[in-house]
């Protein structure tokens, strides 16, 4: 009687782990997306923004005192940065650096489709600025190359006016 009862938990046990490989074959994939940005009050913002699935994220630092936002790309294979991105905001915003402009950036989804030799990431940033009321996208072309490239600028690939100029 003891036998019968140990293989009926075993066939239970059994059943139950096999109906669950199943269920969490089927069960739809949400992939964890860990983007990040932190600011010092008034002098500057950084921000983690995606490349390409299985690839390093990109890390930008936007500098408030000099409008000025620069990142680069950590290579998962070497482990030096080897691609490298900046843009002047303050030129693009229409802002005097020195007049205290008053940014705010996150990351954010883009997918862009290629447009010529151009690839874009997968990720992108959204840049506000107040006194000119302009919210800013930008993107990055992204190869995954194991050797060092030139900076490139940062392509801006749309905006839009949220408040009156002041």
């Amino acid at each position: 009687m003891k036998k019968q009862n140990g293989e009926r938990r075993f066939l239970w046990l059994a059943v139950g782990v096999i109906c669950g490989m199943c269920l969490s074959y089927f069960w739809p994939h949400e992939p964890a997306l860990a983007v990040a940005t932190d600011r010092d009050t008034d002098r500057f913002a950084i921000s983690t923004v995606p490349t390409k699935a299985g690839n390093a994220e990109a890390v930008f630092v936007l500098d408030f005192l000099t409008g000025r936002l620069q990142g680069a790309v950590l290579n998962s294979r070497s482990g030096k940065f080897t691609q490298a991105y900046f843009r002047n905001l303050a030129a693009d915003f229409g802002v005097d650096p020195t007049a205290k402009p008053h940014y705010v950036i996150v990351p954010g989804t883009v997918d862009l489709p290629a447009q010529g030799r151009v690839q874009f990431a997968n990720g992108g940033l959204y840049v506000a600025e107040m006194s000119s009321g302009i919210v800013a996208c930008y993107g990055f072309s992204f190869l995954f190359n194991n050797a060092a490239t030139p900076p490139q600028q940062l392509i801006p690939i749309d905006r839009f006016q949220f408040r009156v100029a002041q």
